[in-house]
């Protein structure tokens, strides 16, 4: 056949479609909102090929409502005013549905014609967009709609998908198709959980498959095809966290440019909350009390990374790891922990101290009266002696300054305070 096999294994029913069960699930709530055939108007966000499209266009079917399609990349007001121009002929009596495909690409005049109808129920809107709905979305739109995310599909999901389709295509061709052991596996990691880059892979490996008129797809064939395609690593393999480490070690290590290219393999794979809680670890555990200003840095870093999704989001987290990989490192806080963490863990301690306790009276059978506790404060330089720690380790030395700038000024400043007391 000459279609796509995307466009020939498009489900038209919701059981059908690959994964999105958190959405579509039994009991799940769009799953019901669809079977009521009462649609109201509906943001899908999420990667491309995962089935925004396709749901979309089940919805319309068990509706009954008449389907417009428009690419907000492509179409005009115009296109937006031949809908409106519909909507009182017979073709339209059942109501009009629009699916508007990247909607972030509307400018807000576009968006605001559509308003009107959308809040009256003339058109039924389900827009998609790959990009965060509520930084690019006019709100008055978005008060109006539902968002629902949809997530990139498990390699299981993908893999399901690819014996449905090779059955597909043996039947078409009269051949009898299959895999060599493995191939199909690294197929589904390498399509990065989108349904159509599977499929139009599988179908390469096929179109070879005729050329040399064989039916297995062989461990060869697919690293041909894979040879352009850049390779998704699995996020529960191996690879995953080895690239994880490498990207932590890159910066720890100061390197800026080992440190971003391992940055863009994680992005590249669609992993941003990795990317972002591997970065803020390595700024509290690797710079830390070196350039402790660092920390709030990175975080209002990963914070626009997260408001604005990817792929914008590579901007702000190449900033910040390139400030984590090129500042001063100190790990003297995550040792100090480590160290503290040990005692309370092996029941190295005792009570706390009289005078840091929340209370100020004393039992009939306290040897010392009185909480004495010395407030700082009163103090020249707001320092006094006194005893913080439980007797038993009351000597214990858990924090040793490291040898940075920092801290190095920290250690003169508090050794004077300390000297003559």
């Amino acid at each position: 056949m000459n279609s796509p096999l995307a466009d020939r294994l498009r489900p038209t029913d919701i059981s059908e479609v690959a994964g999105q069960k958190h959405l579509l699930g039994d009991g799940k709530i769009l799953r019901r909102i669809i079977e009521t055939g009462e649609i109201k108007n509906l943001i899908f966000y999420g990667p491309s090929g995962v089935g925004k499209t396709t749901v979309a266009n089940i919805i319309a079917k068990k509706t009954g409502k008449k389907l417009f399609h428009l690419n907000a990349t492509v179409c005009s007001t115009q296109d937006i005013k031949d809908i409106i121009a519909s909507l009182d002929t017979l073709e339209c009596a059942g109501g009009v549905l629009l699916y508007l495909d990247e909607i972030q690409y509307f400018n807000k005049k576009q968006q605001q014609i559509l308003l009107s109808y959308i809040e009256n129920g003339d058109i039924t809107l389900i827009a998609s967009t790959t990009e965060n709905p509520f930084f690019y979305v006019y709100n008055a739109i978005l008060s109006r709609s539902t968002v629902f995310e949809f997530k990139t599909l498990e390699k299981e999901d993908i893999a399901s998908l690819l014996d449905r389709a090779i059955a597909l295509c043996s039947k078409d061709d009269s051949k009898d198709y299959s895999f060599e052991e493995g191939v199909r596996e690294k197929l589904a990691v390498s399509a990065g959980g989108d349904v159509r880059r599977a499929l139009n892979m599988l179908e390469l490996c096929l179109l070879t498959l005729k050329y040399d008129q064989s039916v297995i797809i062989t461990n060869e064939i697919a690293e041909q095809i894979l040879e352009n395609n850049a390779v998704r690593y699995d996020r529960e393999g191996d690879e995953h966290y080895d690239l994880l480490s490498a990207y932590q070690k890159s910066m720890r290590g100061s390197d800026p440019d080992a440190a971003v290219y391992y940055l863009a393999r994680i992005l590249a794979a669609g992993d941003l909350p990795s990317a972002c809680r591997r970065l803020m670890v390595c700024a509290c555990e690797d710079v830390g009390l070196a350039y402790p200003q660092i920390i709030p840095i990175v975080k209002a870093a990963i914070d626009a990374a997260m408001f604005v999704g990817l792929p914008e989001a590579r901007i702000p987290l190449a900033d910040a790891v390139i400030l984590v990989a090129t500042s001063p490192k100190s790990n003297s806080g995550e040792m100090a922990i480590d160290a503290a963490m040990y005692d309370v863990e092996h029941g190295i301690g005792g009570d706390i101290p009289r005078q840091l306790q929340n209370k100020h009276y004393d039992g009939e059978d306290a040897s010392v009266r009185g909480q004495h506790y010395l407030y700082p404060h009163d103090y020249e330089n707001h320092y006094v002696k006194q005893q913080y720690l439980p007797d038993n380790i009351k000597n214990k030395t858990y924090y040793k300054y490291g040898d940075n700038k920092n801290e190095q000024k920290f250690k003169e400043y508090n050794d004077k305070i300390k000297k003559n007391v």
